[in-house]
């Protein structure tokens, strides 16, 4: 994914020779820790500020898959898309007390398991 400058223009930054990977699974981990410290309902100021920035991760991750020059094959832009959908729109439904943040953390887990080769994403 194109993602990197994104995410380093948004303070997730990579260091030294580090891969686009790596810098991507870097942000997803950041993340998924904030999601997994904080409580996992909306009444408090870590949780929003978790799926908030999860939220932008997602957002920016679906800009960049949109982008015409992305290489990732078809199949898998898709996937990612059809996930980005999901955790934008359950961030959402956890910012407006209607749902846990238990999915978003589960998501960014197989993201992360996927960018390592553990598995697809």
């Amino acid at each position: 994914m194109n993602a990197v400058k994104s995410l380093n223009d948004h303070g997730y930054r990579s260091s030294g020779l580090r891969t686009a990977r790596d810098a991507e699974y870097d942000a997803f981990s950041r993340v998924t820790r904030m999601l997994r410290q904080a409580p996992r309902q909306t009444d408090n100021q870590d949780t929003i500020l978790a799926v908030h920035t999860n939220t932008e991760l997602w957002t920016l991750l679906a800009f960049d898959l949109a982008e015409p020059g992305n290489g990732l094959p078809e199949m898998t832009k898709a996937g990612l898309m059809s996930l980005a959908g999901f955790a934008i729109r359950h961030g959402h439904a956890v910012m407006a007390g209607e749902a846990a943040t238990d999915p978003l953390i589960d998501i960014n887990m197989t993201v992360m398991r996927g960018l390592r080769g553990e598995g697809a994403a």
